[in-house]
């Protein structure tokens, strides 16, 4: 179903306790600049771009060698979140030598298996984070007003 380099890296974040998914997601963004093209490699395809849901642009390097593996490389500019740092990590290392196919037929649903569920709500619940925030003010504000009214 994945590749097997993939299949290690999920079963390690699997194991691990929340604060240590997220500290190993970090050392894995830490390592992102470790996937990028080196001088003397030559790619098939390259399309680097920015695309409206990302803060910068993301290069992708890709060279299929004579074995039909895939090796991927990727660059990203300096306003990339952290987030998409680790992923560009972790896929660059877990993908190296699957073929293009495999790639490409390969569920996404790993990610939250690697992310944790928690901080993909997290990063999914902007919106509510500002609601409750919002409420909250309106609450202390209404709890004044009553205690106003009482004096």
């Amino acid at each position: 179903m994945y590749p097997t380099k993939l299949s290690k890296i999920i079963n390690l974040f699997e194991s691990l306790p929340e604060d240590e998914r997220r500290e190993t997601l970090v050392s894995y963004a830490d390592n992102a600049k470790k996937q990028e093209p080196r001088e003397s490699e030559k790619f098939d395809l390259v399309d680097v771009r920015k695309d409206e849901e990302c803060t910068d642009t993301v290069g992708v390097y890709l060279h299929v060698d004579e074995d039909g593996k895939a090796h991927v490389r990727m660059t990203l500019g300096p306003e990339v979140q952290t987030l998409t740092r680790s992923m560009t990590a972790i896929l660059c290392r877990g993908l190296d030598g699957a073929t293009p196919q495999e790639i490409l037929d390969m569920p996404s649903d790993f990610v939250t298996r690697i992310v944790g569920t928690e901080l993909v709500r997290l990063r999914s619940q902007t919106v509510y984070y500002v609601l409750t925030r919002i409420k909250g003010i309106c609450k202390v504000w209404l709890n004044r007003q009553r205690m106003a009214q009482v004096a």
